[in-house]
């Protein structure tokens, strides 16, 4: 049970946002906040891109994103959108007819840059075809591709430019009578997006697509993307998230759960409690937390499991977990379950055990939630 009402400050109010729809997946509102990758797969390599988009919503991705530059790839989302266990968003940039085929062959939603897809005749005709093939619209305004009166008027990408482009595009949207959309106003810089973002949450109730844009490497990446996202999250900003890294998507899906779930946001799979390690460790913690890591990938239900060396700080974790295994001394550790000892286990035997238990609980967790609908 959570204990958030007994502790004020672990609370997170979420801006109120109206509610869209991205294919079956509601975004905004009181909605969980979704999680999205993008494949770099060649969107016409129809087999790999499906690989991708499969890999990517069985590690947790709500809606996965595929960029859509020719006709040849719009055309081919037909056959990727059929077979897709989520919405598919096609990516377009300079040509709004992208967009249209796009949505002809199944897109549930289609991001369109402000900065590169056209005058506002072509973008009525991008709302034509959404509201003729039920998608819906991202606005994505990016720093680096800023309409050039925006530009000139500013001298350079800044905060006041950012939400500008993007209220000029929802004013066209919303005067065609549209109004299934999302926006975001992505930089590569933590400051640049944040404070656009702030803004932007000030002016608009539509929901909002947080990301900050080309963060960089898995490690870079994740830094950047977890302070960025995290504070904007923490202040209670963002109805959907996009971690960007050059990394395979599914990474992208790991860090962007993972910072929902620092922040009691969101909740998937087991949360490892883990220390760094040092001499006091009566077993090699690192090795086994990358193990347990890849074993229990495959369990989505929430738990929480603490694997601490030693019992300095072993037993106090472990009475804030769902199961948990402390270092102890020859070659034995202490299993816990529910805060409470249950029994002493040799360090060979602990990782096979620890995985049974976490199986068990996940399926009593399951069968208890089946039971209570």
């Amino acid at each position: 049970m959570s204990l958030n009402h007994v502790r004020p400050w672990k609370n997170i109010y979420r801006r109120k946002s109206r509610q869209i729809m991205v294919g079956n997946v509601p975004v905004g509102g009181d909605a969980p906040i979704s999680v999205q990758t993008m494949t770099n797969t060649i969107t016409t390599d129809i087999k790999a891109t499906i690989a991708q988009v499969q890999a990517a919503a069985a590690a947790g991705a709500d809606i996965v994103r595929i960029s859509t530059p020719d006709e040849e790839s719009a055309r081919a989302l037909k056959q990727i959108t059929a077979e897709s266990p989520v919405p598919i968003v096609a990516d377009i940039h300079f040509h709004y007819k992208r967009a249209i085929e796009a949505a002809e062959s199944g897109a549930a939603c289609l991001r369109i840059n402000p900065g590169n897809i056209g005058d506002a005749a072509r973008v009525r005709e991008v709302i034509k075809a959404a509201k003729d093939h039920g998608c819906s619209i991202r606005i994505g305004v990016n720093a680096g591709s800023l309409e050039r009166h925006l530009l000139e008027k500013y001298g350079e990408p800044c905060p006041d430019a950012m939400v500008e482009s993007g209220l000029d595009h929802i004013k066209i949207l919303q005067d065609n009578d549209f109004h299934e959309f999302k926006i975001s106003v992505k930089a590569s810089d933590v400051f640049l997006s944040a404070a656009a973002y702030q803004a932007l949450a000030e002016v608009t109730d539509a929901p909002i697509h947080l990301g900050i844009t080309e963060a960089g490497g898995l490690v870079s990446g994740t830094v950047k993307s977890a302070i960025g996202l995290g504070n904007l999250l923490w202040m209670g900003i963002g109805d959907t998230i996009r971690v960007s890294l050059s990394a395979d998507p599914v990474e992208e899906v790991k860090v962007g759960y993972e910072i929902l779930k620092s922040l009691g946001l969101r909740h998937r799979g087991v949360t490892i409690i883990s220390c760094p390690s040092c001499a006091r460790q009566g077993f090699d913690v690192i090795k086994t937390v990358q193990t347990l890591e890849d074993r229990l990938a495959h369990v989505t239900t929430s738990m929480s499991l603490s694997i601490i060396g030693c019992v300095v700080n072993g037993p106090g974790e472990a009475l804030m977990t769902d199961i948990g295994f402390t270092g102890g001394g020859a070659g034995s550790g202490m299993v816990y379950q529910a805060g409470k000892q249950i029994h002493k286990l040799g360090n060979d035997k602990m990782i096979d055990h620890i995985v049974e238990m976490v199986e068990a609980k996940a399926a009593e967790i399951e069968a208890a939630a089946q039971a209570a609908e």
